[in-house]
């Protein structure tokens, strides 16, 4: 995984401003993030949705979604980016949601959904990507590895959306 500071690095290279709409790590990415020097420019703001009323309500998730992808689904975590993009004047969000424990038969332990949405300039349109990722540990760890994975990713995704949009 790339550090943090790359990662920081590369957002502050490219002008991107990012927010995050997270369950699972309730937060973690965007603290992550503020640990990077020079955080204030690149982290707009974070939407921590823990429950299904708050997906709905702060980031438009669609109960239909819900029901027929579950909590964990790349099709939830796709529609909270969406949402959180659309609510700030951020270019990239960046969603997780996802369980540690095994609290459901059909989802492993460790199962992290992400997105990836990037507006583009001169439009209202944006570019997502989602991934599913499982990590094992604790749950500490799970989150942890979780919120280091999602920034990782912005470097690549940004990379792709930025070929998608020429």
């Amino acid at each position: 995984m790339l550090s943090i500071k790359f990662v920081a690095r590369y957002m502050a290279d490219h002008d991107l401003s990012l927010v995050t709409a997270e369950s699972c790590t309730a937060g973690l990415i965007a603290s992550t993030l503020s640990e990077a020097p020079n955080a204030g420019r690149l982290l707009d703001c974070a939407f921590v949705t823990y429950t299904v009323a708050a997906k709905e309500q702060l980031l438009n998730v669609s109960a239909d979604t819900i029901e027929k992808f579950n909590l964990t689904s790349e099709q939830v975590a796709r529609e909270m980016a969406v949402g959180a993009l659309a609510r700030s004047p951020a270019n990239v969000a960046v969603s997780n949601t996802g369980v540690v424990d095994d609290i459901d038969p059909a989802i492993r332990a460790g199962t992290q959904c992400y997105a990836w949405a990037f507006r583009q300039a001169g439009n209202n349109q944006e570019i997502v990507f989602t991934e599913t990722r499982r990590f094992t540990g604790s749950s500490r760890k799970i989150r942890k590895r979780s919120a280091l994975y999602a920034l990782s990713r912005i470097p690549f995704y940004t990379a792709q959306a930025l070929g998608n949009a020429a």
